[in-house]
């Protein structure tokens, strides 16, 4: 049995790629949650690139991906999923904000349309479906995953997500923007008494206000709603592009000392939810 977590790209906004960005990683956004022999991926920014590398290797050859929002940080991957051109894999994407907007289909053929990209939609060999939900909706992906949504304040709408199985339970919630006037029912409804819940941590509580209406959060916000919730870790995620190595090492260490349950997210992290471990993937 296996339920566990594994971070491909922890980055917001933008990739970078740079020497100040290699101990937490400069990859937009990939989680990875395996569930038995279930694989699912949260967003597909620069880290599913990665990822689709490792699933080769591995022979995994079915997953579903499911989107929090289709910003282009979390969807630019998405073209260079190697999996997605081999013929007899098969993938599902979900989203659940789209159905209004003519739904997930559409916006990644869009994305991969002349005079944007050069290789379109059709050239993906695998099997592909997609498919919306409305953010509120429960999915069963298996006999034992249950994934509850609900919607995230965030600008053109975002869905958080929360994952049981085998008894353990982990929140996905980005991109989202923490209400002044009190904490956010949806997120802590998804925190509640998770094992883990990864949080948008993209700013401080000093640098919010400059940023108010950009539609994201703080680690100290993300540590005060897992405290509220009684989630037992969170995963501090989404780190700004100007935020460097010695910064999130800063961060880190605050963190650890405003909650224990706190630890910075950082690309090639894997936490196991059955074993309650840490690893790091293999090189």
């Amino acid at each position: 049995m296996t339920f566990s977590v594994a971070f491909w790209g922890v980055r917001g906004s933008i990739a970078c790629p740079t020497p100040r960005h290699m101990r937490y990683g400069g990859n937009t956004s990939c989680v990875a949650v395996t569930c038995g022999d279930r694989q699912l991926i949260f967003d597909a920014g620069t880290g599913i690139r990665e990822l689709g590398h490792h699933m080769n290797l591995a022979g995994v050859r079915t997953a579903t991906l499911l989107l929090s929002h289709t910003h282009w940080d979390h969807i630019v991957g998405f073209p260079f999923f190697s999996p997605a051109f081999r013929r007899g894999n098969r993938f599902e994407v979900l989203a659940g904000h789209l159905i209004a907007s003519g739904g997930i289909r559409r916006v990644i053929d869009r994305q991969m349309q002349a005079p944007t990209f050069p290789v379109p939609l059709e050239a993906m060999n695998a099997e592909m479906t997609f498919d919306d939900f409305a953010a509120g909706d429960t999915l069963m992906l298996g006999p034992d995953i249950r994934v509850r949504t609900l919607p995230l304040n965030h600008p053109d709408g975002a869905t958080g997500y929360r994952i049981d199985h085998a008894g353990r339970s982990v929140a996905y919630i980005t991109d989202t923007e923490h209400r002044p006037d009190g904490p956010d029912q949806n997120v802590l409804a998804l925190m509640d008494g998770v094992d883990l819940a990864i949080y948008d941590s993209t700013y401080t509580d000093d640098e919010y206000p400059a940023k108010a209406g950009w539609g994201h959060s703080t680690w100290q916000e993300g540590v005060r709603l897992a405290r509220m919730a009684g989630a037992r870790r969170l995963a501090i995620f989404h780190h700004d592009p100007d935020h460097e190595d010695d910064f999130m090492d800063r961060v880190g260490a605050a963190a650890a000392v405003m909650w224990p349950g706190a630890f910075v997210a950082r690309e090639g992290l894997v936490v196991d939810l059955l074993t309650d471990s840490f690893h790091d993937l293999p090189r």
